[in-house]
Parts: structure tokens; sequence; C-alpha cells
């Protein structure tokens, strides 16, 4: 009898290889196992490896196996929740150790057949339910832990560091999630609901989509089980295991194709899928079965762009929620000692040294946009000044910065706007200092500064209206002009000269490389340069990234990037940017060709209120290939 049931077994593991190997096997048909070696009878989860080979996670811990079956290594522990990430011969892999349900990163050295743990993550403070892994366009893998009451984290991993990058909400009683890379998509299954899509990148306030529902409001039958991710889609099994469901996302909607039956026979939450080249391994109450995949899908990807690490941040905001907005810097005479001006939309202008420590806080109410002016001729001397727009009594206030950086208020002019949002500065050749001043409602104000003894005066020179509207704007000093977004059509320039006023016309529209809302922008041009060069920097708020073209005609545009993760200084990227500023200037160090200051609209690494990020100008200039 023994003989007999060996023999079964050695022929039904035969079989399952060779169904595993055939090219046609798409077209093959179904064949189930209810029997097989200890690699995939006793594995309760399965990762296919290169080469052929195996991760099996099963109650004897994690093992490796190679294309014949024969077992290479293992990691004797009690685990759950595997999941996998290979680049070309190297593989990483991540389980739950089931009695602390600590997360626990290996190498898999699959030519020399070992694993290697790497440094564990931290024990988490709630019980997982459901984790997985994603690679991000940095090529950094993140870690995502999703408890049974919907709580969640998202950890990342670099060398030796684990760092929480954010908390969030999830759906309940989710037992299964995978990532989609390329789409930069996380799939959560609701074990009595259905399957959700989420975003996996941390920048951003994210979005959700439904991707398929329990019945009535769907076709799952008693909600979603587990799934693994296709090209361009997602396979799901139903809560009861009885049916496979395959939904492609095409057009920016999920498609369902009819559900197949596969009755798995496992109590709910507790079913399995894995994918094996043209085959989906399903695992039920007998094991695991090879069913056959056609599937046609493409996978998605979404633009490259190049990413870039910042340098520094600010300390937070000593407010939470949308707060900060806008950065100006004022260089200094020893360029270690100048300082960057930041507004609080729900406290006043912030100022701040090279590291990024706080210096000072004037709290003069909510603030917007604000920008500054150097050696400003006015009244037989010279002056440096910083404007900025206070939205509770839309007006706009001055202040003075000193030889030591100290910035201290110096008056406060009404405009008599409705509601008053950016403005930006402009220092004609002729001397002095002008400022447009702009309103929700398309308004521009343009205003002379000056000085009456030992008060500032504000002249209004004209008013001019776009169509919606707008917010950042930067005056190119050298060249007389000044670039205006409208937020949701585009950047436009015209001229800065009050006396000299010439028809709007379009930089960039929203579209492909710029989309909505166009917030901040400044002018980048080394000093003694030529005033036909020099780069417009803008924030295309929409796909937190940045749009660097020339700043005089024909505009060419030069490339996008985005900042992504310092992870050895601690400094998460930026996103939904509201306001940026940019010098040449040498500040030393990393800045030696300068520095662009970017706010951030989603403090993560961990969660906290929302910053400032310093970037090194020789990071962008290399990144876009920049003379």
């Amino acid at each position: 009898m023994m003989i007999v049931t060996t023999m079964k077994k050695t022929v039904l593991c035969s079989a399952l290889l060779a169904a595993f190997s055939l090219p046609g096997l798409a077209s093959a048909a179904p064949a189930a196992v209810t029997a097989a070696p200890a690699f995939t009878q006793e594995a309760e989860e399965l990762a296919r490896l290169p080469g052929g080979g195996w991760l099996s996670l099963d109650k004897h811990g994690l093992r490796l196996f190679n294309a014949a079956g024969q077992e290479q290594d293992r990691i004797a522990v009690r685990a759950k929740q595997l999941d996998t990430r290979i680049d070309g011969g190297k593989v990483l892999a991540v389980f739950l150790e089931a009695d602390t349900q600590r997360p626990l990163p290996v190498a898999v050295d699959v030519q020399a057949g070992k694993l290697l743990k790497l440094a564990p993550f931290p024990v988490p403070g709630f019980s997982v339910e459901a984790s997985c892994l994603y690679r991000d366009a940095q090529q950094l893998d993140h870690l995502f832990l999703i408890g049974k009451d919907g709580q969640a984290e998202q950890w990342v991993m670099q060398g030796e560091q684990r760092l929480l990058v954010r908390r969030l909400a999830l759906p309940p009683h989710a037992k299964h999630c995978r990532a989609d890379d390329g789409a930069r998509r996380l799939l959560v299954s609701e074990s009595s609901m259905g399957v959700w899509a989420y975003d996996a990148e941390s920048e951003g306030m994210g979005q959700r989509e439904v991707v398929a529902l329990r019945k009535p409001y769907g076709q799952l039958d008693g909600g979603a089980g587990a799934l693994a991710v296709l090209p361009g889609g997602v396979a799901v099994l139903d809560g009861k295991a009885e049916k496979l469901h395959l939904l492609a996302r095409q057009d920016g909607k999920w498609t369902a194709r009819p559900p197949q039956t596969v009755s798995l026979q496992v109590r709910k939450g507790e079913s399995q899928l894995a994918l094996d080249k043209d085959a989906l391994l399903l695992r039920g109450k007998n094991g695991w079965q090879a069913r056959p995949l056609k599937w046609a899908g493409q996978a998605e990807t979404l633009p490259a762009v190049a990413i870039i690490a910042p340098q520094a941040q600010t300390e937070p905001m000593a407010r939470q929620g949308d707060a900060a907005d806008d950065p100006a810097i004022w260089l200094a005479s020893d360029p270690a000692a100048s300082r960057i001006l930041g507004t609080n939309k729900k406290q006043g202008l912030l100022v701040y040294d090279l590291q990024g420590k706080q210096t000072q806080l004037l709290e003069v109410g909510r603030l917007n946009n604000v920008d500054v002016r150097q050696h400003i001729r006015l009244g037989g001397g010279k002056v440096d000044l910083a404007v900025a727009t206070q939205r509770d009594d839309n007006s706009m206030m001055l202040f003075t910065i000193n030889a030591e950086g100290v910035v201290a208020e110096a008056g406060r002019f009404p405009t008599g706007l409705k509601s008053i949002y950016g403005m930006c500065l402009y220092q004609p050749a002729g001397g002095g200092v002008e400022a447009f001043i702009n309103d929700k409602d398309g308004t521009f104000q343009h205003y002379r500064i000056g000085l009456d003894g030992d008060k500032f005066t504000a002249s209004l020179l004209r008013s001019f209206q776009v169509a919606t509207q707008p917010e950042g704007c930067v005056a190119d000093d050298a060249n007389a002009r000044l670039f205006l977004g409208e937020e949701r059509r585009g950047v436009w320039t015209t001229s800065a000269d009050a006396a000299r006023p010439d028809a709007l016309s379009m930089v960039l529209p929203v579209g492909p490389h710029l989309t909505a809302d166009v917030e901040g922008m400044a002018i980048y041009r080394k000093a003694g340069s030529a005033a036909n060069t020099g780069y417009l920097v803008v924030s295309s708020q929409g796909d937190s990234s940045y749009v660097v073209l020339d700043a005089a005609a024909p505009y060419k545009l030069r490339g996008r990037f985005k900042v992504g993760f310092n992870l050895p200084a601690g400094i998460d990227g930026t996103s939904e940017t509201d306001g940026l500023d940019v010098t040449s200037a040498n500040l030393g160090g990393a800045y030696a060709q300068g520095m662009l200051v970017i706010q951030d609209g989603y403090k993560r690494l961990p969660d906290g209120p929302q910053n400032f990020k310093y970037v090194a100008w020789e990071a962008v200039a290399k990144a876009l290939q920049l003379e």
C-alpha cells in the first residue's frame, strides 16, 4: 500500500513539473493536483524563482528548492505572508514571523542555493493580516502592512535601513494585497467586500478605485480572496474560492472577463494564488493546481521621469494640514548665512537657515506667497525687502531684511481685492522695486513700492486680468518680462514694464508636460550670464513634478523631474508643490551651482506637518543635461 501511494505521488510530481514547463500550457487543459511533493503539497504559499526554482512557505518555514524539486536551504520559523521581487538573478523575499508578526527580509542567492537573512523590520504595533512588497521608480523596496481593523503602514528599506514612510487607512478584514510596480498601484482584497486599487506612491493624498465587488454590487461571490498581479490587470479568487476572476485595466477602467469555476474548497480567506509563466497556481483543500493562463494584457508603465534626491529639509510647520505654501531665498554676504523665508498660511512668516533650522517666526496672519529682492535703491540708500500676500485682510505686507538675515515687518497696504492670492516682485533696471499681486478671480495689480522718509509706500500702476484663477508668478528682471501661471490653463508671459504693456502670450499650456494646477515658478540664471539665457522652473502640481524650460523665446522645454527619497538623510520626496524658488548663487558644498527650494505638500518618513525641501541645482542640471 505504501509503495502504491509513493508511486502515485511520484507520477503526479512528474506530471506537475512537466505541466509547469510545457510551452503550450496556455492551451492545455487545466490539471488539478491532489497530491504533490513537499514543496507544493505542503506549501501554504509559493513563489517561482529565476531558473525554475521555488520558494515555499509552510509550517517548517521558508524553504528554497531548485528546479528539480530538491531542497537547498531553509529558514526554520513559523511564517506567513510571502512576497518577492526579482531583478535579474537577484531575489528579495519578505515574510512575517507568525509569532511576533515581525517582517523578515531575505536575500535569495539562486545560483548558490542559499537564503540570507537581512536586517528585520520592527515588530508592528498592530496585528497584521496582509503584507506585500512594492518597488518604486527609484528602485527602492517598500513593504505594506495591513491590520484587521484597517490600520496600515508603508515602510521602505535600503541596506540596513528600515524606515516608516507613512500610516494609511485601508479596508478592514483585508487578508491579501499585491502591488503593481509599473502602474504604481496597490491592490487590496477586502474579504467581505471586494478588491480596491490605491496609489502605491507615498507622496500625495492618493486615490482609490473599485476593481471588483461582491454581489449584488459586482460579480464576486462572498467577497474577495487571494489575488495576483497580471500584466495590465489582476487575477482574483472570490471569497468562496469557487471562481477565478480576471480583470483588465483598459482606458482607465477595469473590465472583467467571464469567471472560471475552480472550486478550491477552502475556508474563507485561506485561498492562495501564485504565478508561473503561462499558468496560475491555485491552492485549495487538496494542494496546488496549475491552470492555463491565456492573457494578452500589456503591463502598465508610467512615463519615466528623472528623480532627484533632496539635500536637506526645513523643520516642520507648527500647524497641521495645508499650511506651508511659498519660499523665497535671501542671500547673505557670507553664503553660509543665507536664509530661506517660507509662508505658513495658518500662522505667518518663517525664516530658516541652510540646514533647515528655524531662526525666526513672525506671527502676522495667513500669508500666502512671498518674494525677495535685494540691494534695492530707495530713498538714497539700499534695502533688502520681502513682500507677501496677507489673506486675512487682503493686504500686501512688506518686510525688511537686515545684514544678519533678521526679518522685520515694515508695512501693510490694502489692495481692495476680494480674495488675494499670489504675488512676485520685479526689480527694474532703472532702480526701485515693483510688485505683482493677484486675486483668485484672475485680477492682477501692479504696484510700485517707494520710500517716503522712513515709511514705505505703494502706488498702483495698472491692473489686468486672466480668464481663470492664477497664483504663481515670477519676473525676469533682466528682460523686463513677467511669467504667470493660470492654474488650469498654463504659463503665460507679458511685459513687466507698466509703461510698455503687451498682450499675454502662452509659454507652455497644460498638457502632456504640465499638469494642472500650475503653481510656483522661478528663474535660474547664472550671475553675469547673458539676458537671453536661464531656465524657468515651474511646479506641475497635478503630477508632483517640475518642468524646466528656457526662460527666453521660443521657451524650449528642457525636461521634467521629481524629487524622491534621500534615505541616508531620512528625507522624503516632494508632492503637490505650491511654491518654489531658485538661486544660482554659490552657497557652498552641494549648493555650489545654486539651490532650489520646494514646498512639500505631504511630509513623510514619517508623517508630519508640511515643510520645505532643499535641492542642489547641480543635481537638476545633471539629470536634465542642462548647460
